[in-house]
């Protein structure tokens, strides 16, 4: 990827951190904020979403593209799901819990609390809320945080409603399912401060660590997205959603930045050519008897003159994405399959004789481009007016829109920007007045760690894993309870991972299972090398306690007399090993003690005993 004079290229990025809350309840009803299988849904709900006036008298234009596209959605509801998650019944008052999280986030963020909170909807285009709409409120604004290349504005902190998860999206519509929808969200802006790669990475992580300090979010993927900002000089704004990784946000920046200069540069040269975009046109004639598959079984092909467009079409703008890859993206969202344009062709099945019969029936010479769709009729026609509008804005330059994060850091077209038509009042709920005057600052994770080197005596690796883990709660709590720190960092951060690595489903595991275990081994009542064998049954058979997992492993009722006796067993068999080496047979022959006795007996004592024995025979 070609590295940029960011300066030189004005360059201007900004970020949008959704976080979901981990709160007991759900924004605006009683429901819990657990996740639930799709497997298990009890009922469907479908619906067809059609764009409305807001109350404003106004129509999104993001909204009205994507009526276009006549969609069946489908709702999986749970033993849990309510009349408000349905849209049957109109919201709750706004939960306590997460308003009280957002103003410790905002104190975090350095922001200054609104007087009054104000819940708004704001329009949903693609499905993924009952009553096509999400419901938003402004809790703060006018903060900052601190990066190497300086100050980042902080705009503004809102709650919002999480949207449903999408399960599975066919040619018919897209299927959600409710579990998710309602979970409360912190939404946090910065401003247009980030101005190279590195530093919207940087900005992103300093607040992903500041919302992971409050304890009070939840962790694993998808409970928090990063949305990208990105125009530069003689671009313009681009939206890249759902960027699931951090580690992606300095190469999606990087990888913006490259479509708009190429892009820029196909302008520039559309515009010297007085390129132009004719009017689409009925081809299905000049395929009648193509050998390309595609093609044939479409009923309908429908083709556009791009003037002064050759060689253009196919010009790379990111890795393996072309100006034509655009072309295709706004096909798709029409319905059709995607483009042929005449920089790739005669291939796919269509010859050099069809591609010079197409550009005689739409009157386009060597100088020129063609692009093709082959699809259903009225999707064919919808899909070619799409594509010619996209071609016409490459003329103009780069257009402003939403994109899609791709996992390779490449993007796709989504949608139009949305404007202010989007958001609106919502009636049916109350303002709420916002007191911030008990809100405590909670300790870093960056304290955490120092905190932890010189309170727990871990080092400094193993600290900054805790600090920064999901399981930091759970390790806080250990220690408010007398379990050795280090014992109970490296059963959360290594045992836990070890665990993952061999299938076992460690996201079964509940605090009370850790707790537990660990205070057995507190209590002398677990070997320290039995916990792998009690997690592992307790991940297995979730309702058993750490007592019950311990008997069902095998670990239970081991006194050191046994030890002892089986330690010497084990010795007097290899007599003649220990009086050839010595010593030197210890390695060997405690691998084999803690083999015979499964973790039912502490390593140290297995130590302490195999060494008399060997002595006793050297």
């Amino acid at each position: 990827m070609t590295a940029y004079d960011y300066e030189e290229v004005g360059l201007m990025s900004g970020l949008e951190i959704h976080q979901q809350l981990d709160t007991a309840t759900k924004l605006f009803c009683e429901c819990p904020t657990v996740r639930r299988e799709p497997a298990n849904a009890t009922r469907q709900i479908t619906r067809y979403l059609h764009p409305t006036r807001s109350e404003l008298g106004e129509i999104d234009e993001a909204a009205l593209e994507e009526s276009r596209i006549e969609r069946e959605f489908t709702y999986l509801g749970y033993d849990t799901t309510c009349l408000v998650e349905e849209d049957d019944e109109p919201p709750h008052r706004i939960d306590e819990e997460a308003l009280s999280v957002a103003l410790e986030i905002a104190k975090l963020l350095d922001m200054n609390p609104v007087d009054q909170a104000h819940i708004m909807r704001k329009i949903v285009v693609d499905g993924s809320n009952t009553s096509g709409f999400q419901r938003s409120t402004l809790i703060a604004t006018d903060g900052q945080i601190e990066t190497d290349d300086g100050p980042v504005t902080i705009t503004d902190l809102l709650i919002e409603e999480e949207s449903c998860q999408r399960v599975e999206e066919t040619d018919a519509g897209v299927t959600y399912s409710l579990d998710r929808l309602g979970i409360p969200l912190v939404e946090i802006g910065t401003g247009p401060d980030l101005r190279t790669p590195e530093q919207a990475q940087e900005a992103a992580a300093t607040i992903g660590m500041l919302l992971r300090s409050t304890g009070a979010v939840k962790r694993g993927l998808g409970t928090i997205r990063q949305d990208v900002n990105v125009s530069i000089e003689d671009g313009a704004r681009v939206e890249l959603k759902g960027v699931q990784s951090l580690d992606d946000i300095a190469a999606i920046v990087e990888n913006e930045v490259k479509r708009q200069v190429h892009l820029i540069e196909i302008s520039e040269t559309l515009q010297e050519r007085s390129a132009s975009v004719g009017d689409p046109v009925d081809v299905t004639g000049v395929f009648e008897d193509t050998d390309s598959g595609v093609i044939a079984s479409a009923n309908a092909v429908r083709a556009v003159p791009l003037f002064g467009f050759d060689g253009l079409v196919g010009r790379e703008i990111q890795s393996d994405r072309r100006l034509g890859t655009e072309f295709s993206d706004h096909a798709v969202r029409s319905g059709a399959g995607g483009v042929f344009h005449t920089d790739e062709l005669p291939a796919y099945g269509v010859t050099q004789d069809e591609v010079d019969a197409l550009r005689e029936a739409v009157g386009a010479s060597e100088d020129d481009a063609v692009a093709l769709v082959a699809a259903p009729e009225s999707i064919s026609t919808q899909a070619i007016e799409a594509v010619a509008e996209r071609a016409r804005d490459a003329i103009t330059g780069v257009p402003e829109e939403t994109r899609g994060a791709n996992p390779d850091t490449t993007s796709e077209y989504l949608r139009p920007l949305p404007g202010a038509a989007r958001m609106y009042p919502e009636t049916d709920v109350s303002p709420v007045s916002i007191d911030p005057s008990d809100v405590q600052t909670p300790e870093l994770l960056t304290e955490k760690r120092e905190r932890y080197v010189s309170d727990l005596d871990l080092d400094s690796t193993l600290a900054e894993q805790v600090a920064y883990g999901r399981w930091m709660p759970v390790f806080e709590r250990a220690v408010e309870q007398e379990i050795d720190p280090t014992l109970a960092a490296r059963t959360l951060e290594g045992t836990i991972t070890e665990l993952r690595r061999d299938d076992v489903p460690v996201e079964t595991l509940r605090e009370e299972h850790l707790i537990e275990t660990l205070e057995l081994v507190t209590q002398d009542e677990l070997a320290k090398e039995g916990v792998t064998d009690v997690l592992t049954v307790l991940a297995n058979e979730p309702d058993l306690t750490a007592d019950q997992a311990v008997d069902e492993a095998g670990l239970s009722g081991v006194d050191d007399e046994t030890v002892r006796t089986t330690i010497a067993e084990i010795a007097e068999r290899n007599e003649g090993q220990i009086r050839e080496e010595g010593m030197g047979a210890f390695s060997a022959l405690m691998g084999e003690c803690m083999g015979a006795l499964r973790g039912k007996a502490d390593g140290e004592l297995v130590s302490s005993i195999l060494r008399e024995e060997i002595q006793k025979r050297t």
